[in-house]
């Protein structure tokens, strides 16, 4: 069984607007949820009504194992609040310069998905999201609609590849 929810690393805004943050990578630290310093963002979410929003850092911080016992991909982190959970995978990736940062987000996304709708947690969770943040702000030349109605229909999840997270 694994605690997708570890009280020592859960941090709670309930601020209007703030950030999610991913350490250097190879670092070995977690992703983290930052209310001042705007510049140093991947993602911002809009917390209009100011729920308190739970965060939880993932990858460098809680542990998946694939059957042969290897570390399994991870996204970053996620938030939840009521009975909303939401996965996001932080990225800072020029699209120019790596083309495939929306797959590899896609399955680091799937695969913690994957991982946690194993649990019994996952079921107190009715509205389920998942994002791949991108503090780039990549421009894209075709639409993403096809990959987003198959990754839904795979997960049950939403997928949005943006880097602001609304509509709590």
């Amino acid at each position: 069984m694994t605690d997708f929810f570890p009280q020592e690393h859960i941090s709670i805004s309930n601020k209007r607007t703030f950030g999610l943050c991913d350490a250097p990578a190879n670092s070995g630290n977690p992703a983290f949820l930052a209310e001042d310093n705007g510049n140093d963002w991947i993602a911002v979410v809009h917390n209009d009504r100011q729920e308190k929003i739970s965060f939880v850092p993932i990858d460098n911080c809680i542990e998946l194992l694939r059957e042969d016992g290897k570390i399994d991909n991870r996204c970053d982190c996620c938030l939840f609040y009521n009975t909303t959970i939401i996965f996001v995978e932080l990225k800072q990736k020029n699209e120019k310069k790596d083309r495939n940062w929306i797959n590899k987000g896609e399955e680091q996304l799937r695969s913690t998905i994957f991982h946690f709708e194993q649990e019994e947690q996952s079921q107190a969770f009715n509205v389920k999201k998942a994002y791949i943040a991108n503090s780039c702000k990549p421009h894209f030349r075709k639409t993403q609609i096809g990959r987003m109605q198959k990754f839904f229909k795979e997960t049950g999840y939403s997928l949005r590849i943006e880097s602001h997270i609304k509509n709590l």
